[in-house]
């Protein structure tokens, strides 16, 4: 008989079923008789098996930590001291596999760690097992958290602490993740465990992650020996890491095993080994893998044929390489922007250009607009202009719209080969195929145009982007200003520089670089150090060029004192000078005479850490064979008459 009295409320209700046997006289009390529990379930075998609707309630109250009314002020109950109260008032104990399976209800490895060392405190019997440890590091395993490894090790201190013995698959979730191999390889002597057919497999793969295939090798061989084999996926795996290692005789050997242990070789085995032999040079042994991989009733895939044709491209045959290029396009496998590439390189190798119309031709239904535009940037930068105008006009026929990377290349290369005809008309058609002319495109061909001293067209197409767009950059105006003192055309250099001053854009060093030089080597010195002071009073701190460019010029017309004032005045900014700079002022303090001043500027020189060129040392043997002034033959300046400089 047990007395029930219902004045005592429970945070968590709980049912039992029982039997009145007696009431009080008042009726305010009673007596019953409590069925007690059923034991607890067990299988066949007699183990206890977990209560699910007490996992299930455990679970629930672990989980909510949320608060269902966050602008309310409300209380947040401890899940674990709610789930404490709610098993104290079954008085009932968790079991180790019940845990285990609360362990693997949670998402949250945080919180599922907590659970795990709160466990313990539910109960002075519970103890965890290797099954509830198991679960633990599975959990961790799947962590992205940076303590997981942390986490892990100090796990494994606890449970070798407590005497507990990890089972194989404790130590196959260790090698899974955990780094230290070496402990989980000692683990399974300590435990007096027996590796099986997965742990070999796990470590050998974890021995390949970490790149070091000298110990997979060995784990392969210690398998072999003890009777295991490895799957497909896991041969293709060490074979590949092998293969790329180039250790050649191992990889044969795992291939030759695979065969003789029944794991038939698939695509991608015979794909690993064709680029192992291919790359080594063994282009026959290549082909003869190939070959066989077609007998074998295998379907190559693009990997595939990328591979062999690279193998062939790496042999210098050409030819087969075409060749078997053809019989990819024939199965109606897609080539891709690699394949083009290789074949590419092998054409232009092998001086074999003229078969890139026949691959284009056979290839014509794959040929879009994005391989179209790599075989125009890459012969671009290879150096056949041709070649890639002829591909480009096939583009600019069959595409509607361009692609802005080859349209760019095509300029380019138009302007690098001096082209300026084609390239202005090519940059006034952009619009025709949806591209949008932009300022580096406009910049490209001005300072191609600037190069070649053609200022007529420099001039028709600044006009045609003033008024047509887009607006010129700092970029645009400083190529201009250049181009025009390079032409010796002074008066449109600054007149350049003044739209610059009246544009959105600042003068910067470089734009008064170019005016300074512009206005120097033309001869007006005076106006060029005008300009030099005025973006000194802007804030603009002259650099190296600028300093260098001033100097010479004052050293062209003799005025060496202000060319030697301007050097040190550089030094006091601390703009370091460099050779160009030290070799000008050399020049010039030589031809003047000034032997003993330009032998301690080269001590300076020295001392700077500057390496001497050429230029210099004949400077040196001029001053040393004392030749000055009338003895010395220089080139004449067509425009000012003045010498020019070796410089």
């Amino acid at each position: 008989m047990k007395p029930i009295h219902f004045n005592s409320l429970r945070h968590f209700a709980t049912n039992y079923t029982a039997k009145i046997t007696s009431t009080s006289p008042t009726g305010r009390s009673l007596a019953a008789e409590v069925t007690p529990p059923p034991p607890l379930p067990s299988d066949i075998r007699g183990y206890s098996l977990p209560r699910h609707d007490l996992v299930c309630k455990a679970t629930q109250i672990l989980l909510s930590t949320t608060n269902p009314h966050p602008t309310k002020q409300t209380t947040l109950h401890d899940p674990f001291s709610d789930l404490s109260e709610y098993l104290q008032s079954l008085s009932i104990s968790l079991t180790p596999l019940e845990a285990s399976e609360i362990l693997k209800s949670l998402k949250n490895p945080s919180l599922a760690l907590k659970f795990f060392h709160f466990c313990p405190s539910l109960s002075p019997n519970f103890r965890h097992d290797s099954f509830t440890y198991n679960r633990m590091f599975l959990i961790l395993s799947l962590s992205s958290s940076p303590l997981r490894f942390e986490q892990t090790e100090s796990l494994l201190d606890d449970l070798e602490r407590r005497g507990l013995r990890g089972s194989i698959s404790t130590v196959n979730i260790l090698i899974g993740f955990f780094g230290d191999l070496d402990r989980c390889v000692g683990l399974v002597k300590k435990w007096e465990l027996r590796l099986n057919a997965y742990t070999y497999k796990c470590l050998l793969q974890a021995y390949l992650r970490l790149r070091d295939s000298d110990k997979a090798f060995d784990v392969y061989l210690n398998m072999l020996r003890h009777g295991y084999q490895l799957d497909i996926f896991a041969y293709n795996m060490l074979l590949d890491a092998l293969a790329k290692e180039n250790k050649v005789d191992q990889a044969y050997k795992v291939f030759e095993d695979m065969k003789r242990r029944h794991c038939e070789p698939d695509t991608f085995t015979y794909t690993i080994m064709i680029r192992m032999t291919g790359k080594s040079g063994k282009t026959n042994e290549a082909l003869a893998l190939f070959q066989v991989m077609l007998e074998k009733g295998f379907t190559p895939n693009l990997i595939a044929y990328n591979t062999m044709i690279e193998a062939l491209a790496k042999g210098r045959m050409a030819d087969k390489a075409v060749l078997l290029f053809s019989k990819m396009v024939e199965n109606d496998c897609q080539p891709n922007e690699f394949t083009y590439s290789v074949l590419l390189n092998v054409l232009v190798a092998e001086g074999q250009l003229h078969k890139l119309d026949y691959i284009v031709e056979i290839s014509k239904k794959y040929m879009n607009k994005q391989i179209y535009a790599y075989f125009v940037r890459t012969l671009s930068k290879l150096g056949h202009s041709s070649e890639a105008h002829r591909l480009f006009c096939n583009m600019w026929n069959f595409h509607d719209k361009g692609d802005k990377d080859a349209y760019m290349s095509m300029l380019e290369s138009l302007c690098s080969s001096g082209k300026m005809t084609e390239a202005i008309d090519l940059l006034n058609r952009f619009h025709e195929k949806c591209i949008t002319s932009d300022t580096i495109m406009y910049n490209t061909v001005f300072s191609a145009l600037g190069k070649l001293k053609q200022v007529a067209h420099i001039h028709d197409l600044y006009e045609k982007m003033k008024r047509d767009g887009p607006p010129p950059d700092i970029f645009t105006y400083n190529i201009l200003i250049s181009s025009y003192g390079r032409a010796g055309r002074v008066d449109s250099a600054v007149k350049i520089f003044e739209e610059l001053e009246n544009s959105n854009c600042d003068p910067d060093v470089i734009s008064y670089n170019s005016l300074i030089n512009c206005l120097g080597k033309n001869g007006d010195v005076d106006e060029a150090h005008m300009r030099f002071k005025e973006m000194q009073e802007k804030g603009l701190n002259p650099d190296v060029v600028t300093y260098s460019t001033l100097i010479e010029c004052f050293g062209k017309t003799d005025k060496v004192e202000m060319a030697c004032s301007l050097f040190d005045e550089m030094i006091a900014e601390e703009c370091s000078p460099n050779l160009v700079t030290y070799n000008i002022l050399l020049d010039c303090l030589e031809r003047s005479g000034r032997t003993a001043e330009a032998v301690d500027l080269y001590v300076k020189l020295k001392q700077q850490g500057l390496t001497p060129d050429s230029i210099t040392y004949a400077v040196l043997e001029r001053l040393q064979s004392g030749r000055h002034g009338k003895l010395r033959v220089r080139r004449q300046n067509p425009i000012t008459g003045w010498v020019v400089s070796p410089l």
